[in-house]
């Protein structure tokens, strides 16, 4: 006979269903939404897998909203997301790293939920050929289709989905509805379907590794050189041993690794970005929601991540994410230290 644990595939259309089916109150909206963001996936992956050639890579003569040059895979990206969430009706607003204002849904194609994400995360990396994302949050709209701009500032605490879909050696999408629970589903170009083969991701309370960009480090204030010194050198007493540098400078790619094996992934504020680097919106939130919901926690340093409320759709953030005695470490360093965050720094 047929072994049945081989053919009982999951799929991430039959995860999202089965969420449905637990949730009788559900109306389907969220699982058509889904099935937008899995199309806009499937697309980038393609065209980030041919990219060299199809002549995809190189700049595409435009800068986006954050003054950053725009690659040819960042505007065709954003176009095929946004042209596929709209098609599925479900939302009425999107905010996106590559647009300057909030692209507005036709009124007949509006729907109760609104849609946040950087649609080619790294794309700096694109021509080494190193790992790039996209990552996405769902918020639901108060007012549904006839909801007004306002309702997209609100707390992260209030996301109803968040995810990320991760471009390399294999195409990778982690998603989370809450309840604790962080799938992770891998791309089978034969079936050209996602299939679970990470169930229930839970980030290890401790890790071995930190992630951060230490060639800002002159810039850095005492708290978060505080936190990097006892994690490269930890005093004898504590009982640890140093931790190893990991660092790609690609945020879904760092942080996949970090949810994996543990550790802190970080983009502390410093001299220059006194606020942060990190897009609240469309990067911390979506990022902050998976971590918790693994099992972990996500700070600036002096406040939890989920709990701000930016005041414009590209504000920035400072972010710690990893392990909850990791955090607590980092945490600990702000409170005993001048940082930038509360003004304390000199």
């Amino acid at each position: 006979m047929t072994d049945h644990h081989k053919t009982n595939i999951m799929t991430l259309t039959r995860y999202v269903l089965e969420q449905q089916r637990i949730h009788p109150e559900a109306s389907g909206d969220l699982t058509i939404a889904m099935n937008g963001v899995q199309v806009g996936c499937k697309f980038v992956e393609t065209c980030v897998r041919k990219a060299r050639l199809v002549n995809l890579v190189g700049l595409a003569g435009n800068t986006n909203v954050q003054g950053e040059d725009q690659k040819k895979l960042d505007v065709l990206s954003n176009e095929m997301f946004v042209n596929a969430l709209m098609a599925s009706g479900k939302f009425s607003f999107m905010v996106s790293e590559e647009v300057d204002d909030i692209v507005v849904v036709p009124e007949e194609l509006r729907g109760k939920y609104c849609i946040t994400f950087d649609p080619l995360d790294g794309s700096s990396n694109i021509d080494a050929g190193v790992n790039v994302g996209t990552i996405f949050g769902i918020w639901r709209l108060p007012s549904g289709p006839k909801a007004t701009v306002d309702e997209i500032l609100v707390p992260g605490s209030e996301i109803v989905a968040g995810g990320y879909c991760m471009y390399g050696s294999s195409c990778n999408l982690v998603l989370t509805f809450g309840n604790n629970r962080v799938e992770g589903f891998t791309l089978d170009p034969a079936l050209g379907e996602f299939i679970l083969t990470h169930p229930n991701i839970r980030i290890p309370p401790r890790g071995k590794i930190y992630s951060v960009n230490e060639g800002n480090s002159l810039y850095w204030d005492d708290a978060t050189k505080a936190y990097f010194d006892s994690i490269k050198f930890p005093s004898p007493e504590s009982g640890l041993k140093p931790y190893s540098a990991r660092y790609i400078g690609s945020m879904v790619a760092d942080v996949h690794r970090t949810l994996l094996y543990g550790g802190v992934f970080a983009y502390p504020s410093d001299r220059k970005s006194r606020s942060g680097k990190l897009r609240i919106l469309y990067e911390s939130f979506p990022m902050a929601f998976i971590t918790e919901q693994a099992g972990g926690k996500a700070t600036t340093g002096i406040k939890r991540v989920l709990d701000l409320v930016p005041s414009h759709i590209h504000d920035r953030c400072a972010i710690f994410l990893g392990g909850t005695d990791d955090i607590a470490d980092v945490e600990k360093a702000f409170a005993n230290n001048t940082n930038w965050l509360n003004d304390t720094q000199k």
